[in-house]
């Protein structure tokens, strides 16, 4: 093989793991948002597409004319630690009332190329009133009003939203706002990747708070795997699926928290030439530990978000807590996680304001709590908090330096 021939495979290997940790990072990108990413991603789309529908059974759409890819990916079990959250007011969670108005709109907004933000907003009040499952929606009241902008600056995050004229931002202000929008149908049909829609289950609305965890199971699942009668080849086929969409989702898997199959594929031979095959491909560094599988990105593109990070105090809180949370090997009970993360206020009176109240204590210890469960550095046993294995490899550690050498 000459030089040039040799050049270009290395280049091609580059940007296909390049590509990998893009979508892994941002499963939709779009060519406004990030051109340089959609060009990359739209040059390898073909081996893109391979390597995710082989390791992952994950199906990359790239529409160059339409200017976006998207990376479907379907978790095995539903995860409500990565919520939609607001593109203002700091990034907070999506709670149940913004969940519900994003529904809506998006359903009222698939039938029209163009609206206003007036028009959307009385199509959404009228379908909420006009549905018994769904409580009304008040333009009048300005929580609502701030819940529903909310949305629609996430649908504009997306691309399924383009504003034409005007700012979504006044309408929390009045609504008398004038915004004038294009609406891009095929993106807001693409936003949804459970196989089977929720329109299908076809249950009474008086059922799903009591059948709620069986519905959400029943909306992932994929009929290409069989069900009790499925073939060797589907089993072999749904545990690879299910080890590497935990691997490349997750910041860490333990292997107890793995079924008994995943964890024998995990550790065949076999299972384990594609976990390292997949991992190098994607341009990962991949520890394999006693008790689990940690991925690492040198570049730190793979994620949309990252620990250690000081950009929240509870981030940085979290890493504090993880000294004394790997020291006590029967975990902290929320009391004892409230007098350290005490503690960590009063030696730093000027750090975390936000919490530097008669209460603050608890909530930055919940709050941090939360943050290492999501990163799967810790986990709720009864009333206590764990550390997991993974956590013991940020865990502070003494060095002799040349002074204690000379001593």
């Amino acid at each position: 093989m000459s030089t040039l021939a040799n050049q270009l495979v290395l280049a091609e290997r580059e940007d296909v793991a390049r590509g990998i940790r893009l979508l892994l990072g941002r499963p939709l990108i779009t060519e406004r948002g990030d051109p340089t990413a959609f060009e990359l991603i739209r040059r390898r789309q073909d081996p893109l597409t391979k390597w995710f529908d082989y390791h992952c059974g994950w199906q990359l759409v790239v529409e160059p004319r339409l200017g976006y890819a998207r990376l479907l990916k379907i978790r095995t079990v539903p995860d409500a630690s990565r919520p939609a959250r607001r593109v203002r007011s700091g990034r907070a969670p999506f709670d149940r009332r913004r969940y519900t108005l994003l529904c809506v709109a998006a359903a009222e907004l698939l039938p029209v190329p163009v609206t206003t933000v007036g028009m959307l907003a009385d199509r959404v009040a009228h379908a909420c009133a006009t549905d018994e499952a769904l409580p009304p929606f008040d333009t009048a009241s300005k929580p609502e009003r701030m819940a529903f902008v909310d949305v629609l600056k996430l649908l504009e995050s997306y691309g399924a939203l383009l504003t034409v004229d005007g700012l979504t931002e006044n309408f929390a202000d009045s609504v008398q706002a004038k915004v004038l929008y294009r609406v891009d149908a095929t993106m807001l049909m693409r936003l949804l990747t459970a196989p089977v829609g929720p329109s299908r289950l076809a249950v009474p609305a008086e059922e799903v708070p009591l059948r709620f965890e069986e519905l959400l199971r029943e909306t992932v699942r994929e009929p290409r795997y069989g069900g009790a009668e499925a073939s060797d080849a589907q089993r072999n086929l749904r545990l690879r699926h299910s080890v590497l969409r935990r691997l490349f989702d997750d910041p860490a898997v333990h292997h107890d928290e793995l079924t008994a199959d995943e964890l024998a594929y995990l550790t065949s031979p076999t299972g384990r030439q594609i976990v390292r095959r997949a991992a190098e491909q994607g341009g990962f560094v991949l520890e394999e530990r006693a008790d689990g599988l940690l991925l690492v990105d040198p570049d730190g593109i793979a994620t949309d978000s990252r620990f250690p990070d000081d950009s929240a105090t509870a981030r940085v809180a979290a890493l504090l807590l993880l000294e004394p949370l790997t020291a006590a090997p029967s975990g902290l009970t929320p009391e004892q996680l409230t007098a350290e993360a005490d503690r960590l206020l009063r030696r730093f009176p000027l750090w975390a304001k936000g919490y530097q109240s008669e209460d603050g204590a608890e909530r930055l210890a919940a709050d941090a709590v939360r943050v290492l469960t999501d990163f799967g550095l810790a986990r709720e046993i009864g009333d206590r908090t764990v550390a997991r294995p993974a956590a013991f490899r940020y865990r502070a550690t003494a060095t002799a330096g040349p002074q204690d050498d000379q001593a």
